[in-house]
């Protein structure tokens, strides 16, 4: 059964579209905006780093929801990667996250994997996963390398 939810009048008509709103809305944290790119089913899913995993628009909202109740996310997507098919694109990237404390202003670095799907809506959200990144700056790896003893499967 697919979940029905009002959606932007906007049709995107690219996954780098959705992609920009995506992050403007979890910059402003406009849970409307966020939710609204989101396609329209009850199988989307949305992790965390290190949280659950929340499956359909209501869980998947009610994450966001909590968040924005603290405050919007200041992140800053880098380092994208694409690979897209005519009616689905994968991006994966680094989320640098910068909030100001006491102690001044501190950079948390999250891996993400945002999964697009070509709907009748025109582009739309099905899958945001992201885990925490290392503690230093991420550098972007030659193609083929990987750092030894970082691989856990």
């Amino acid at each position: 059964m697919r979940a029905r939810r009002p959606h932007a009048a906007a049709l995107f008509s690219s996954p780098d579209d959705v992609e920009a709103q995506f992050y403007e809305a979890l910059q402003q944290g406009d849970l409307a905006k966020l939710m609204s790119l989101w396609a329209d089913d009850d199988e989307i899913v949305c992790v965390h780093p290190g949280g659950p995993r929340a499956v359909g628009p209501a869980a998947i909202s009610a994450t966001f929801e909590a968040i924005f109740g603290n405050a919007p996310i200041p992140v800053v997507p880098e380092q994208v990667h694409r690979l897209h098919s005519v009616s689905c694109a994968v991006h994966h990237l680094v989320e640098r996250i910068v909030v100001r404390t006491d102690e001044g202003e501190q950079t948390a670095w999250v891996l993400a994997t945002n999964v697009y799907l070509k709907t009748a809506q025109g582009w739309r959200i099905v899958a945001h996963h992201a885990s925490p990144g290392p503690a230093e700056p991420v550098e972007a790896p030659a193609a083929g390398a990987a750092r030894p003893g970082s691989t856990l499967h």
